[in-house]
């Protein structure tokens, strides 16, 4: 129902692959990301990787460059912010095995850009 007040949040990543980097190496280390970030309570869900169609009048967004996405939902804004957060402290991630996945994903990926947004029903 519109009005009542949805705690769901997404994160739209835009990207390019670093070169050398083949797509399945990123679905690979995005999704081993995500499973580690999950278990720890830091993302609810994500999407399929996708591949931006940029060859249509439907496409309008003719400033940006990048080719792929992919959208990662969180629970509300607190675990949105703890994710982040936490992949983002200084000095390190506790976790080796997350910091190595996130360590290895920011290496192949070139020209990120992120957008959230909330859901309104």
């Amino acid at each position: 129902m519109m009005g009542a007040e949805c705690q769901t949040i997404h994160m739209l990543s835009r990207f390019r692959l670093a070169p050398g980097t083949g797509i399945r190496a990123f679905c690979e280390s995005y999704e081993k990301l995500v499973e580690l970030m999950a278990r720890r309570g830091l993302v609810l869900a994500t999407g399929p990787v996708g591949k931006r169609v940029a060859d249509t009048p439907m496409d309008t967004d003719s400033g940006n460059a990048e080719e792929l996405f992919a959208v990662m939902t969180f629970r509300d804004r607190e675990q949105l912010d703890a994710a982040y957060a936490y992949l983002n402290q200084p000095g390190h991630i506790p976790e080796p095995e997350l910091r190595a996945a996130h360590e290895q994903l920011k290496s192949i990926v070139a020209m990120p850009v992120f957008t959230c947004w909330q859901d309104l029903e």
